[in-house]
């Protein structure tokens, strides 16, 4: 029987837990520090729409679940998987403090033997700088040797409910080859395909890239969205028709601005890297110039639809239709909503919001300002409606019956009647 210890449980580390827990031969230690989480967890309760609570108190009941908010169980572990935050500092540096803070916590409890497994996406070289070199000047333990250190960075795809742990295939690197070794030891529990790499410096880059990959292509798409509506065209229309090619081209989809724990922040990961070696990563900082200026690009219809009716920005009542950053989910991290929402409110708008996956603003140290904020219920008297995320529910409201002007963000009315304007 072989104990895994996760570290974080949230939108990475809870299902990664669970997938440990149900494999065979494994024990699995879950910690955070949130006590909020792990008293609900001990009651067998989820905090995500899409994991059940069955499925926690499944494992929990069984005994090859427990939970934890200090990390002294550590010790118990054949080893210990990282999912931690990595977000960005305010000028949009690497934040890597909830690493240096996990391995200086787990520090007092490692034992010899044992796996140390990052998930994190970061810059290529940190599991290099802040793990395996960290522990062996804090300790005479030789890595390779004493303790293993593996990088295996998360795919989770949000909303997406034919994916999960076992059917993305899973990229392993590791410090040494025998590290390598013990990532595939352990992931082969829960992957059915694992993809082993030599350099951890590759796998992390290789993370980055998937997602870099993703910021420029939307970015490219929130351009052609801009270009598109001057020339009277729709974007939606254009990409379906490119997407009839069967080679050279795949869709991505304009929006709202990026959203999410990885697209709007991994990139400036790799250009905030890249200065160290006297480059300017000028093709993923414009994407992320791009994308963090789509906001406004909204706010602008929004003035100008209600200009439409002959109404000022200010003292119009505006309800926001989505606070997740991405449909079907209740994951409202890095949502541009939440920009909308302040630049609307900084223009004298009486602002609200409608989620029925989002009920309240969450404590985050990114919208202090705005948490314990309630979702409204849907009514017809606002002055202007911002489809803001195009959840499937959304679809089965009566929008003829609305009596303000309607901003779509996403081409959800794009099939309908209703009468909208496209930003």
């Amino acid at each position: 029987m072989h104990t895994i210890a996760v570290v974080g449980l949230g939108y990475v580390g809870l299902p990664l837990a669970l997938a440990f827990a149900s494999a065979e031969g494994c024990n699995v230690i879950g910690i955070d520090i949130d006590r909020k989480k792990i008293d609900k967890l001990n009651k067998g309760l989820s905090y995500f729409t899409h994991i059940t609570s069955d499925s926690i108190s499944n494992q929990i009941s069984s005994g090859n679940f427990t939970v934890a908010y200090d990390f002294a169980q550590i010790s118990e572990a054949d080893a210990v998987a990282l999912c931690v935050p990595t977000p960005l500092g305010k000028h949009n540096e690497p934040d890597t403090s909830y690493i240096t803070g996990t391995i200086e916590a787990l520090m007092p409890f490692l034992q010899k033997g044992t796996t140390l497994i990052l998930e994190s996406t970061t810059y290529p070289g940190t599991t290099t700088e802040l793990i395996r070199n960290k522990i062996e000047k804090s300790t005479n333990y030789i890595c390779g040797k004493d303790f293993f250190v593996v990088y295996s960075p998360e795919r989770e795809d949000p909303g997406n409910e034919s994916s999960n742990v076992k059917k993305i295939p899973k990229v392993i690197s590791g410090e040494t080859a025998d590290c390598i070794q013990k990532g595939i030891f352990y992931y082969s529990k829960i992957c059915s395909s694992l993809v082993p790499v030599s350099d951890t410096k590759i796998a992390e880059s290789a993370k980055l890239l998937e997602n870099i990959f993703r910021s420029v292509n939307i970015a490219l798409m929130n351009e052609m969205k801009m270009i598109m509506s001057e020339m009277g065209l729709d974007i939606f229309d254009v990409i379906e028709a490119a997407s009839t090619k069967p080679f050279g081209y795949m869709p991505f989809y304009p929006g709202p601005g990026l959203g999410g724990h990885c697209i709007p922040i991994d990139p400036f990961y790799l250009s905030w890297k890249a200065k160290e070696y006297g480059i300017t990563a000028r093709f993923i900082e414009l994407a992320g110039e791009i994308n963090s200026n789509m906001p406004d690009y909204v706010v602008s219809k929004a003035i100008e639809a209600l200009n439409f009716c002959t109404k000022s920005i200010a003292n119009s009542k505006v309800l926001i239709l989505g606070l997740a950053y991405k449909k079907n989910v209740d994951d409202d991290r890095e949502s541009p909503s939440y920009s909308l929402i302040r630049k609307l409110s900084r223009l004298q708008a009486l602002v609200d919001y409608h989620d029925p996956l989002i009920p309240v603003v969450p404590i985050t140290r990114d919208n202090q300002d705005l948490q314990g904020l309630a979702s409204v219920e849907f009514t017809n008297d606002y002055d202007l409606y911002i489809l803001a995320t195009d959840h499937d529910v959304f679809a089965q409201y009566d929008f003829s019956k609305v009596k303000g002007a309607i901003v779509d963000t996403r081409g959800f009315f794009r099939n309908t009647s209703i009468e909208h304007t496209k930003a």
